[in-house]
């Protein structure tokens, strides 16, 4: 008798836990959860690794065009330096005013290559202070072979009139101008300033000045023969204007939000490049054939390492910026996730603009990025390299990337990156002339978007693996060196 009376009590109990327990998971379940005002409280503390920084190069002094009002004090809207890869040792860097010059870093001089300006391009580089013009730039990696198809050529990305050619994609969804990818030809590959030819190979509608076009680029370890030698990658923002508003992060039959993947020497159908067979969505007709990876929002530069991993730097909306892993194939998130974070997007009673701690829902199988930091730390992360050099022994098995406003640059290491469980970060120290400072204290000027001012940094290296940093605050560019003893 006295155990079946505990039995019974323990039964009680244990239905009582279970109300308690459902209780309590269906009010989590359907609470709103509150918006996080500091997403990553912790603080990116700075490292133990100092460099020096020194001068390389002062670019020409650009304007923005007569026809609009100025749209930023920049001296030079400098914005990509990578090498050219002909084995010269030149490196090349693209003003968004529409200028690409050649730097010499043995005489420290400095050569106009080509100025879309001399060109009857309809070109638009002042829509938006430093996010329309010449975003983009790549030399094919046959540019200096003679006989081979890809002899001569380079490409730009570029911003044009709305309705100034004929567009591949949102042809009416083109309000504020439309981004267009040109393949040039040289006659002679070694002749400066260019003489050669252009074509038009790719356009796309843009409904907003932002989020344009940015990074263009050969895969720097694909191998002649192989699958991916020759195809060009670029990238395309979410298409503009704030949080997504067409949803293009996540509508794979539009080319925003993602990273392309073009063969620019061969056709496809009617258009004037090829769509590389193993592309992950080339047999789905709902979607974009070019889209090698989407679901990011203003993917605006990615690299590689020397073992061919892809590094994606996504620019947040409000909260986080972020690090990505490229994958073929592969959905970042936006506009449902900002870095680990849920948006509010496509979530009943939540508004969109602060960021939640929100379950992902494994349905989506989004790929998680493998470092990420919020506002409190900067406000738009730029490009980024994984350190293969050999002056600093220091950065080795390190990504460096910079937050373009705040003019820091992070470092993490590259071993063992897991997307989804992001890494610590760190801050790389800077000493000027045997001084550690800050570099926006040496190259801010007056910030156009937000109150105070920026650096606008972007980070490049040489055939080397040297990292390079352009201002275009004062239009010049520097180079990390090993720090010197005192």
């Amino acid at each position: 008798m006295k155990r079946s009376r505990t039995i019974q009590l323990r039964l009680i109990a244990l239905i009582a836990a279970t109300a308690i327990l459902s209780t309590y998971l269906f009010g989590c379940i359907n609470k709103k959860p509150p918006p996080l005002t500091d997403p990553i409280p912790e603080k990116i503390k700075k490292g133990d690794i100092v460099v020096g920084v020194v001068e390389r190069f002062q670019l020409p002094k650009t304007t923005d065009p007569v026809k609009k009002p100025a749209t930023t004090s920049a001296y030079a809207r400098l914005q990509y330096i990578k090498p050219v890869g002909d084995d010269s040792g030149k490196l090349a860097v693209c003003d968004l005013r529409g200028q690409l010059y050649l730097l010499y870093p043995k005489s420290g001089s400095v050569r106009m290559y080509l100025d879309l300006n001399a060109y009857p391009l309809s070109s638009d580089t002042s829509t938006m202070p430093n996010e329309t013009g010449l975003g983009g730039f790549a030399f094919h990696p046959d540019f200096s072979k003679k006989g081979e198809l890809g002899y001569g050529k380079f490409y730009t990305g570029i911003s044009v009139t709305s309705g100034s050619g004929k567009a591949n994609y949102h042809k009416e969804a083109n309000s504020s101008h439309e981004s267009v990818v040109l393949e040039w030809s040289a006659s002679d590959h070694s002749k400066i300033p260019f003489e050669g030819t252009y074509r038009e190979i790719f356009r796309v509608g843009q409904f907003a000045p932002n989020h344009s076009i940015g990074t263009l680029a050969f895969k720097p370890t694909a191998q002649p023969g192989s699958d991916d030698y020759g195809n060009l990658y670029f990238c395309l923002g979410d298409g503009g204007a704030g949080f997504d508003p067409m949803d293009y992060g996540q509508s794979m039959d539009s080319p925003h939000g993602a990273i392309l993947r073009i063969n620019p020497l061969v056709r496809t159908g009617s258009r004037n490049y090829g769509i590389p067979e193993d592309n992950p969505f080339v047999f789905d007709t709902n979607v974009a054939p070019e889209i090698w990876a989407y679901g990011l929002r203003h993917p605006q530069q990615f690299s590689w390492d020397e073992n061919g991993r892809m590094f994606i730097n996504d620019i947040g909306q409000n909260q986080v910026e972020e690090v990505n892993i490229g994958q073929a194939g592969a959905n970042y998130g936006w506009r449902i996730r900002e870095g680990t974070f849920a948006t509010g997007s496509n979530i009943d009673q939540l508004s969109v603009g602060p960021v939640y701690n929100f379950p992902a829902d494994p349905a989506d199988n989004f790929v998680g990025p493998v470092a990420q930091y919020d506002h409190d730390e900067g406000r738009a992360i730029g490009s980024g390299f994984a350190y293969t050099g050999n002056q600093i022994e220091a950065l080795k098995g390190k990504y460096l990337f910079a937050d373009i406003v705040r003019g820091r640059i992070f470092y993490i290491d590259t071993k063992d990156l897991l997307p989804g469980n992001p890494a610590e970060i760190r801050e790389l120290r800077l000493s000027f002339d045997g001084e550690e400072k800050d570099l926006l204290d040496l190259v801010g000027y007056p910030n156009t978007y937000h109150p105070g001012m920026r650096a606008d940094l972007r980070l490049g290296i040489d055939d080397k693996g040297e990292v390079f940093l352009v201002t275009k605050g004062d239009g010049k560019v520097r180079q990390l060196v090993p720090l010197k003893p005192m």
